[in-house]
């Protein structure tokens, strides 16, 4: 991007927190994986604090599993704006939860946010950076990736591999990749319009664009932490203790 050209400014984020968290029973037998608590903060409150310091006005949450308490949670939140997508009647997945969200989440390509991870940041902001190498003409798809390796609470072996242009490609199945998908990225919205299925997921869409070309990578600057099951909580507060010191 050169340097007279303003970076894209994402207004809107599709924030996904309908799952089961069958990883992290029993926690999650009565509490929704999005309100877990990881050092002192809900997680699902570490992704939206993230979203509003870049200025994103509307966050689209998704909820089906103990939807009361995670509507209730977010009651009270200004910024950013929260809008409920209700899948109590079906779970429809990541791409299926998109497309039902469409007209909440507008025509512009939109920020998606898992809910199960988050990172401490390094030098520099990293959805900053990630809009800030947005290029819809290279892209239809740019992932936040951080390092298979030193990230805490990979227990796989990594999802992508990435060229010096930013491209990324699908880990073979007998390898280990270098970069993990962090569950952040910027996406295009008209990839979900016309799709004629009601409950699909995103590692599809991932795999075609990339073989395609057209799926890019950021590298997280930082540590990222996926906190999927209850042992990782205690990995990422320790993590985060370290950090602080």
């Amino acid at each position: 991007m050169t340097p007279d050209v303003q970076p894209f400014r994402p207004d809107a984020a599709m924030v996904f927190a309908a799952g089961l968290g069958t990883r992290m029973r029993p926690i999650t037998d009565a509490l929704p994986k999005p309100l877990v608590r990881v050092a002192g903060k809900a997680l699902i409150d570490h992704i939206l604090d993230c979203l509003a310091l870049v200025g994103v006005a509307r966050a689209v949450v998704n909820v089906h599993h103990l939807p009361d308490q995670i509507e209730a949670h977010l009651r009270s939140r200004a910024t950013p704006a929260v809008v409920i997508s209700d899948e109590r009647a079906k779970l429809l997945d990541q791409g299926g939860g998109i497309k039902k969200a469409l007209p909440a989440l507008g025509d512009k390509p939109f920020i998606i946010c898992n809910t199960d991870a988050f990172w401490i940041e390094g030098a520099s902001q990293n959805l900053e950076r990630m809009a800030r190498a947005w290029d819809p003409d290279k892209m239809d798809a740019l992932l936040l990736v951080a390092s298979t390796t030193t990230s805490v609470g990979v227990d796989w072996r990594g999802d992508f591999t990435m060229d010096p242009m930013g491209k990324l490609a699908r880990r073979g199945e007998t390898e280990v990749a270098p970069f993990v998908y962090s569950g952040v990225g910027l996406i295009k919205p008209e990839l979900f319009r016309e799709d004629p299925r009601d409950v699909f997921g995103l590692s599809a869409i991932f795999f075609d664009l990339a073989r395609a070309g057209r799926l890019h990578g950021v590298r997280l600057d930082g540590l990222w932490l996926h906190v999927g099951t209850p042992e990782a909580i205690v990995e990422a507060e320790r993590a985060i203790a370290l950090s602080s010191r």
